[in-house]
C-alpha cells in the first residue's frame, strides 16, 4: 500500500510553500493557496514515523463535501479540488484562533474535569458530569495557534483583550460556528453519527471573514456511533467511535504520550493498514458513499502535479 508522505512541487506561480503536520499548502501568486493532504498522521503535536494509504484523500474529499455543504451558512476558501488529495482555494489571512465547538464532555475536555478542573476557556462546567455526557448545549472553546508545540486554550475575553480577534469578528465567528456544528451535527444524525466536537479556522479577505482549512473531517472532528450511545453512557462503557482518538489511545496504551522520555512505538504495516481501514470506514459512513481507491494507482505525485498544474492553467 502506498502512502504519500512529502512532497516537494514547484507550480507556476509558487510564491512559497508551508510544510504542516500534515498538509503542504502552496502559495500560488499570494492569491491561492494549494493545499495537499498527505498521508502523515499526527497526535500530541508529533507526526509519526509511518504514512496512512488513503489517508489524505479521505480528509480532503470529506473536508470539500462539508465545504459544499455549509456554503450557504458562511464564504468559504474553497475554489475546487483538481485532485482527490488537494484542495485548491483563496489564500486568506488565518487568525491565529482555533474555534473548537463540544456537544459533548469527552477526549482533553473529560481528562481536564478529572483532574477537577471546572472551567475551560472561560466557560464554567456543570458539577457532577460524567464521561461522554452531553453537556446543556455546545460549548465553545478556543486555542491560540502556535507555530510549534501545542495549541494553547484561551478565554474569549483574552482573545479581545490581547487584540488577537476584534470583537466584531470573533462575535461572527462565534456564531458561524455555532450554524457550522449545527449542520455538521444534522448531516452526521443522518448517517446514524453523532458530531460530537471538532473546531474550525476563518480567515479573512478584503474584509470579509472566510471559513478555511478543512472541516468535519476525523482529523479535526470527533464522531461517535449513535446506535447504542445512550446505552453505553448509562453503563459507563467506551463509546464507539469514528476519528482520530483510537489512533491517541492507541499510543496512550503503548505509554507514548509526547512527554520527555517517551519512545514512539514501532508502527507495523499491518496497523497502518487498520488504521487506512478506520479512516475509509468514517469516510463511508459519512458520506453515505463508497470509497474511490483507484485514485492511488501509479505515481501519486506526478498525478498530483500534474492535475494541480492542468487546473492552474485552465484559469489563466
Amino acid at each position: 500500500m502506498k502512502a504519500l508522505t512529502q512532497t516537494d512541487f514547484h507550480f507556476d506561480g509558487q510564491k512559497s510553500v508551508y510544510h504542516g503536520k500534515v498538509r503542504d499548502v502552496y502559495n500560488i501568486n499570494d492569491d491561492l493557496m494549494v493545499m495537499v493532504a498527505t498521508d502523515r498522521i499526527s497526535a500530541f503535536d508529533v507526526v509519526l514515523p509511518k504514512g496512512i494509504p488513503y489517508k489524505g484523500q479521505v480528509l480532503n474529499q470529506i473536508a470539500a463535501k462539508f465545504l459544499d455543504a455549509t456554503s450557504d451558512i458562511c464564504p468559504n476558501w474553497k475554489l475546487a479540488t483538481p485532485d482527490p488529495m488537494v484542495t485548491v482555494g483563496l489564500k486568506c489571512e488565518g487568525f491565529r484562533v482555533e474555534m473548537i465547538i463540544r456537544s459533548i464532555l469527552t477526549g482533553s475536555a473529560w481528562r481536564a474535569y478529572k483532574e477537577g478542573e471546572r472551567e475551560l476557556c472561560g466557560v464554567k462546567l456543570p458539577e457532577g458530569m460524567r464521561e461522554n455526557q452531553r453537556f446543556p448545549e455546545p460549548i465553545i472553546t478556543p486555542t491560540t495557534k502556535a507555530d510549534e508545540g501545542h495549541d494553547m486554550n484561551i478565554s474569549r475575553e483574552e482573545i479581545i483583550k490581547q487584540g488577537i480577534v476584534s470583537a466584531e469578528d470573533y462575535a461572527l465567528m462565534e456564531d458561524y460556528t455555532r450554524k457550522l456544528f449545527k449542520r455538521g451535527q444534522e448531516i452526521a444524525a443522518q448517517r446514524g453519527l453523532i458530531l460530537v466536537d471538532t473546531k474550525y479556522e476563518f480567515g479573512k479577505r478584503d474584509g470579509k471573514v472566510y471559513l478555511i482549512d478543512e472541516i468535519h473531517t476525523p482529523d479535526s472532528s470527533r464522531y461517535f456511533y449513535a446506535d447504542g450511545y445512550e446505552e453505553k453512557f448509562e453503563k459507563g462503557e467506551p463509546q464507539k467511535q469514528l476519528s482520530k482518538e483510537f489512533v491517541r489511545q492507541w499510543l496512550i496504551e503503548h505509554d507514548f504520550m509526547n512527554r520527555p522520555g517517551d519512545v514512539m512505538p514501532e508502527i507495523t504495516d499491518e496497523y497502518a493498514e487498520s488504521v487506512s481501514n478506520r479512516y475509509i470506514e468514517l469516510y463511508e459512513h459519512i458520506t453515505g458513499e463508497k470509497f474511490d481507491k483507484t485514485a492511488e494507482e501509479g505515481d501519486i505525485a506526478a498525478r498530483i502535479e500534474r492535475n494541480v498544474s492542468n487546473y492552474l492553467a485552465s484559469r489563466k
